[in-house]
């Protein structure tokens, strides 16, 4: 297991780049994007443990996340982020876009649209708006 880094003090420069859509006023739907996260690196163990700090609270522990492992750096099993263990789940599937699911038992499921920590502002805005 991995330890994440205590992430810095947070400034414009490093703020978690999240957007959250509003929850569906039917839970019958099909799958859709919850969201979208721009993360300034494709160093997961990194980037996680902030994105995990900007959830809002009622989504609860998240103790899962499956990732696409083309899109970042090498990364361990499992690692512990504010003294909870995460599980990292790799999948080989091509996603169109990229995608990351967070788990939470008894709470749900939660998919966000992964930017590329390439893409430029406008690429990004354009990316975000259409999840």
């Amino acid at each position: 297991m991995t330890l994440a880094p205590s992430p810095p003090p947070l400034s414009s420069s490093t703020a978690v780049r999240l957007r959250l859509s509003a929850p569906p006023a039917q839970r019958h739907m099909p799958r859709r994007i919850d969201g979208a996260w721009w993360p300034r690196s494709n160093d997961l163990t990194s980037e996680l443990p902030r994105l995990l700090g900007e959830l809002p609270p009622d989504w609860g522990h998240i103790s899962s996340v499956l990732v696409d492992e083309a899109v970042w750096a090498p990364f361990p099993g499992r690692l512990l982020v504010a003294d909870q263990v995460v599980r990292l789940r790799r999948t080989t599937r091509r996603h169109a876009p990229s995608t990351v699911c967070l788990l939470a038992p008894g709470r749900g499921r939660w998919d966000l649209l992964v930017v590329p920590p390439t893409a430029t502002e406008t690429e990004a805005g354009w990316l975000t708006d259409c999840g």
